[in-house]
């Protein structure tokens, strides 16, 4: 089954070393050969610029990553630059479709003349921050807590013009429903479920709720500490249980995967890398119909891209 995934951090990865092999490093969980072996047809590839860098370097960072996601992503066979969404469709049985995505506006700081340089070299959704704070909002980690800043409001703005995603995973709750109440294109590309596991990064159901109300989607992240209550390791079943949540919450339209892989330390076993993708379909056609888990795996992704 045809998978499409939301989130992955392989861009750092490479950038950390730049002599990995996208095509066929096992120290890449996404890359090319493993989204063909799990079976992923898309998948969206995020900028990220650690909040520890100078400033005055962020920029330049978020550009070397997006370099590398043009020279060594696309430059692989049969990867494929999805621009606009309605790319997808166009894809061939063996082409593999890539969406450039930036998690966290501290790689434009105040700069809208670098926002639009983002959207002009194709990023898709975009998440106005991590964990910290920054000048458009504060993130889970940010003590006060606040929501978004006047410049943080332009630029859901600005992403609601460019038919631009606006991320809502990372951002404190207040930063949320700022979020819910401005933008046209909500979504949580990696995020779990608060009730079943209290990680400041996973959601509420009144924030689930609010998400599937507005007719965004929500990509389960399969980190083990956001799934079990900050255990290190964890079963497929116990990802599924966070789905079956937050279908009980009526988001099964609106459920689709974003496994954060590259960026997390511990995995979900047999769900290791993005060639173990078919376990987690396997395991879920135990429990849900082919059309529900059709629709987890692409369809409601494609249904919301498509408007």
């Amino acid at each position: 089954m045809k998978l499409i995934d939301l989130h992955c951090d392989a861009l750092l990865r490479l950038w950390e070393n730049p002599g990995r092999d996208y095509e066929n490093s096992e120290e890449v969980e996404t890359s090319l050969a493993r989204l063909k072996e799990g079976g992923v047809s898309v998948q969206l590839f995020a900028v990220f610029v650690e909040p520890e860098l100078p400033s005055d370097y962020k920029f330049q960072a978020a550009m070397e990553q997006i370099d590398l996601f043009y020279t060594r992503v696309l430059a692989s066979p049969g990867m494929v630059h999805i621009k606009q969404w309605s790319d997808i469709k166009n894809l061939k049985p063996d082409e593999t479709g890539a969406v450039l995505t930036l998690e966290g506006a501290d790689a434009f700081g105040n700069d809208l003349m670098k926002l639009r340089t983002f959207y002009r070299l194709g990023v898709k959704s975009i998440g106005l921050t991590w964990n910290n704070a920054n000048l458009c909002a504060d993130g889970v980690g940010e003590p006060r807590n606040g929501g978004l800043t006047e410049f943080g409001f332009e630029v859901v703005r600005l992403n609601n013009q460019h038919g631009v995603w606006t991320d809502v995973s990372h951002l404190a709750e207040p930063g949320f429903w700022d979020v819910i109440n401005t933008a046209d294109l909500p979504v949580a590309t990696h995020s779990n479920s608060k009730t079943l596991c209290g990680h400041r990064r996973n959601l509420t159901d009144d924030q689930a709720q609010a998400l599937f109300k507005k007719g965004g989607m929500l990509g389960v992240v399969f980190n083990p500490p956001f799934i079990g209550d900050g255990k290190e390791e964890s079963e497929i079943t116990d990802l599924i249980r966070h789905i079956d949540h937050f279908c009980s919450l009526g988001g099964k339209r609106n459920l689709a995967f974003g496994s954060d892989f590259d960026g997390i330390a511990w995995y979900v076993k047999e769900l290791e890398h993005a060639g173990k993708y078919q376990n987690l379909i396997n395991e879920l056609l135990k429990h849900y119909s082919e059309e529900d888990v059709r629709g987890f795996a692409s369809g409601n992704v494609l249904r919301f891209a498509a408007g």
